[in-house]
């Protein structure tokens, strides 16, 4: 029988090892998912957060966030609603969540949170840019995340553009010029584009021309890789074509972009086929192909679209065919110019837009899509990751957090440069505050955020009943750490974010406070009452004293105090003595007749009118307010932790 209880506790405790496990598993699959901008894939990983009861207030903040991306303004407004008056939430939910109002129609509740807002961020622009330009999914986002750029070391003078990773070597478009030919195009002086490669995380390593028959006398660009049915490494790519039309077809010598394909003989990569979408009377480039190689993506000019270029897709079929154009569609394509294409890991549509509402140009974008897979809205990435150039060629690791995009912003070496990115994750600070006694949590403990360089007021919230804090930070910064409660004297800690990883969402900051050595503070006392000329325990005294017992009982079982009485001036001191000590005495019966231990009060003595606390003689030169503050029990605190005596 014994055996038996055993293992049903062993099974128990694996059972909750498992189901802890699962919804911690959901909360990290929820984070990466909304890093990749899957949103409708994050908020099924949050529910499971809510049917759990794990980590339930952080899950509403990125559910209310996940359906206020996706446009689904009344099923975000409920996860607000939960969330709304923690008082460790970040004031940056009240702006969040009053765009959640104002897209449902709910524009007083709506102003009301906008001016709560605007009360802790008084300098934010998001406002009227929202009010300006109405992209609500672009300002929730820029909001929270942000992207560092720079560089790479391999640009040239010329154009470099349009990138992919594959296997340790990036692939671009380049019109640098080589040893062996110089011929320039006529349009902008610079020598043909062609495909190179070079080692992705090698400094050193040369950019080289590409093996084989990809690169000719005319422009090659914009590499994606695939496969084919057979599962072979095959590529897409873009050239340009030249085409002198004969009398009676149209304009003369007319160039529009085509897509080929091509794959690997003897280590050298060679033309394929032209794709059946191609046209001799319009263009058809920028490839990119869905990781499950079901769609090609492609820009066109076609007629018939939205704008001056648009974005297409065309199915794969399992031979390796290539299917009818299928325009994106209107929440994609403006009456501007869409092109780029790129499909992240989650199958996320990424392109460059001047048609979009952007930071100058072409900027770069991302697309929302509903539980149907249908796209609802786009992202402006928002600076630095866009510029007032143009920004465009945007290519995702499978990391989720580096890769790489194409400007001619100023700064660069050539025409266009290649620059790499890192998405870098909102960061928060968390953690618990607790008492250096006895080591439980502390709620109610104020914590206030300075920026050290600044001195300014960075953020504020106070501890919940788990002694738990969060607030937002920014990375390469130090910070000071105040941290203010009632019964505790403050404390500062002192921290910087300069070292904190990219990756990184969250640094944690436990917070020990030292209690006060005022029992009257710790115990959150009011004033205890005695009858005129009696010591009996009254029953408003009584409620008193039991937090006394509270105190030394629950929260400081090590403490050890005297007891002291003391009256008011009126009587001669023989009286107030002996009433005093009655009181003191009435005091500390009722202190150890409800769970004090008698070693832990180490006297109790009344002192009569000996001790007075301010001028008072007697009725006449005091009021009755300054006569009463003389009547009072004090508790000095002789010991509140084991071994460790308080000087006095």
């Amino acid at each position: 029988m014994k055996n038996l209880k055993i293992w049903n506790l062993l099974a128990f405790l694996f059972l909750a090892i498992q189901i802890s496990s699962a919804q911690y598993g959901a909360q990290k699959k929820g984070d990466y998912y909304f890093g990749q901008f899957s949103y409708i894939k994050a908020i099924k990983e949050y529910e499971k957060m809510i049917k759990g009861d794990l980590n339930t207030s952080y899950a509403h903040q990125q559910l209310a966030e996940c359906y206020l991306l996706i446009r689904d303004y009344k099923k975000a407004i409920p996860h607000f609603e939960a969330i709304i008056n923690d008082a460790m939430l970040p004031t940056d939910y009240y702006f969040k969540y009053a765009m959640a109002l104002y897209s449902d129609g709910q524009r007083k509740e709506s102003e009301k949170y906008l001016k709560k807002y605007k009360k802790y961020n008084k300098n934010d622009s998001r406002v009227k840019r929202f009010l300006k330009d109405g992209n609500l999914a672009s300002v929730v986002f820029n909001s929270r995340q942000r992207y560092d750029v720079e560089p790479v070391s391999f640009n040239s003078p010329e154009s470099d553009f349009g990138t992919f990773s594959h296997q340790g070597n990036l692939y671009f478009a380049s019109s640098r010029k080589t040893e062996t030919e110089n011929k320039v195009y006529g349009w902008n002086e610079e020598p043909w584009l062609d495909i190179f490669q070079v080692q992705e995380n090698n400094p050193m390593s040369t950019p080289k021309k590409l093996k084989g028959t990809i690169n000719t006398k005319f422009h090659e660009s914009s590499v994606a890789f695939s496969t084919d049915y057979k599962n072979d490494t095959i590529i897409y790519f873009t050239r340009n074509n030249y085409y002198e039309k004969k009398e009676g077809y149209g304009a003369l010598n007319e160039i529009n972009l085509k897509i080929y394909s091509a794959i690997k003989e003897d280590g050298a990569w060679n033309e394929n086929r032209s794709l059946r979408i191609n046209s001799d009377y319009y263009s058809t480039g920028h490839p990119t192909v869905s990781p499950d190689r079901k769609r090609i993506y492609y820009t066109s000019d076609k007629p018939g679209g939205f704008g001056g270029t648009d974005i297409y897709y065309s199915i794969i079929h399992e031979r390796g065919g290539v299917g009818s154009p299928i325009n994106a569609g209107p929440t994609v394509n403006t009456e501007g110019n869409e092109m780029f294409p790129f499909i992240n890991k989650e199958g996320k549509l990424f392109f460059s837009s001047d048609g979009h509402v952007g930071f100058g140009q072409l900027d770069v974008f991302s697309t929302i899509t509903d539980e149907d897979g249908k796209i609802v809205d786009v992202i402006n990435l928002g600076t630095p990751m866009n510029s007032s150039a143009d920004d465009f060629g945007y290519f995702g690791e499978t990391n989720g957090i580096t890769g790489y995009v194409s400007s001619n912003r100023e700064g660069g070496k050539g025409s266009d440069d290649i620059y790499k990115f890192k998405f870098t994750p909102a960061l928060d600070i968390e953690g618990v505050v607790t008492d250096g006694i006895n080591l439980k949590p502390l709620d109610s403990v104020k914590i206030r955020l300075f920026d050290q360089k600044t001195s300014t007021l960075a953020a504020e919230t106070t501890t919940d009943e788990n002694g738990y804090y969060r607030l937002p930070i920014n990375r390469n910064t130090s910070y000071m750490i105040e941290a203010v409660r009632r019964t505790h004297p403050h404390e500062n800690v002192f921290l910087n974010t300069h070292t904190v990883s990219h990756s990184t969402k969250m640094i944690r900051q436990d917070i020990v406070l030292e209690p006060i050595l005022d029992l009257k503070l710790l115990a959150n006392l009011n004033k205890i009452y005695f009858d005129f000329n009696k010591s009996d325990i009254r029953p408003d005294a009584a409620k008193e004293l039991d937090k006394v017992v509270n105190v030394m009982t629950n929260m400081y079982p090590d403490m050890i105090i005297k007891l002291e009485a003391h009256t008011d001036p009126v009587g001669s001191n023989s009286y107030n003595d002996r009433l005093s000590e009655s009181r003191a005495k009435s005091t500390y019966e009722y202190l150890i007749a409800n769970g004090v231990l008698e070693a832990h009060i180490l006297s109790y003595k009344g002192y009569g009118k000996r001790k007075l606390i301010n001028h008072c003689t007697s009725k006449k030169d005091c009021s009755p307010e300054e006569l009463e503050l003389n009547r009072r029990t004090e508790f000095p605190i002789i010991q509140i932790k084991k071994g460790v005596l308080v000087s006095k």
